[in-house]
């Protein structure tokens, strides 16, 4: 059955109680691989999923499972080390659980990332293995939505405009910090896929007709929700390897997580400087 108002401010609560009141300033979702950035936050608070009440329990193995409080750069941080996918049996609305309970805390500002394949634009320009992407659309051709079914009122209306999910000045920020430190961060538009298996080269060559650049297994459901709620989001993709077909190479869970450790001083640096000029 599907979470009702009630349980969002029980969630809310718990954690409420656990960090002592103190109101977030921004929370960030945490994608494979990228997990070891929650070690960066000062003054740690840990609360286990399977400890706040009605929050689905992460079961992909190399996520922890954990949300993290602390300080980051100077301001109070709630990270989500380990998020849920619609492949893992959740339904989507329990994917996106996490963001309505955000808000009951007070975040009005979500860093959302993840790990993505990469499929390069149709003007030719191209992407690889560790480069950082700014996402400013998504598409999702998957039928299920977080808000399927009875809406809940305290958090917005039911049918409301998607042309805004990616916050412009959030976007310019991140463009502006990652010029500074000597990289160009791309800009891309994420295609969800449920998964888990990975897509075909038939589909990569559909989407990337359809104007996507990148494809992933997450981050859609929450991006939704966050803007029924009005949450700003800044959505940062790592490209940790070719999408299907794009070089003919065999796809590998290794190979995702390999490449987001090797580019993950780069992502914390960024993510961190962003933070600190919110």
């Amino acid at each position: 059955m599907k979470a009702v108002f009630q349980d969002y401010k029980d969630s809310a609560a718990y954690i409420s109680e656990k960090i002592g009141g103190v109101k977030p300033d921004i929370a960030i979702i945490l994608g494979s691989g990228l997990g070891g950035y929650a070690d960066e936050i000062e003054d740690p608070v840990i609360i286990p999923y399977r400890d706040i009440p009605h929050f689905p329990i992460s079961t992909v193995s190399y996520q922890k499972g954990e949300l993290v409080f602390g300080k980051l750069a100077g301001k109070n941080v709630l990270a989500m080390n380990g998020r849920f996918h619609y492949y893992e049996g959740w339904e989507m609305w329990q994917t996106a659980y996490p963001v309505g309970v955000f808000k009951l805390l007070g975040v009005d500002t979500m860093i959302i990332t993840n790990a993505a394949g990469g499929m390069g634009y149709n003007d030719g320009r191209t992407m690889r293995p560790g480069d950082l992407v700014c996402v400013t659309d998504q598409i999702k051709l998957a039928p299920m939505s977080p808000l399927r079914g009875a809406n809940i009122e305290e958090f917005g209306a039911r049918f409301f405009d998607m042309q805004s999910v990616f916050d412009k000045d959030l976007r310019a920020l991140a463009h502006e910090v990652a010029a500074a430190q000597g990289f160009e961060l791309l800009d891309g538009v994420y295609a969800y896929m449920a998964g888990p298996q990975y897509e075909t080269p038939a589909e990569i060559r559909a989407l990337k007709l359809l104007g996507a650049n990148l494809v992933g297994m997450s981050t859609v459901a929450e991006n939704i929700f966050a803007a029924q709620l009005g949450i700003r989001v800044l959505c940062i993709s790592c490209v940790t390897n070719m999408a299907a077909g794009i070089t003919g190479a065999a796809i590998t869970e290794q190979e995702v997580l390999d490449v987001a450790n090797e580019v993950a001083a780069k992502f914390k640096k960024l993510v961190s400087t962003v933070i600190e000029k919110l």
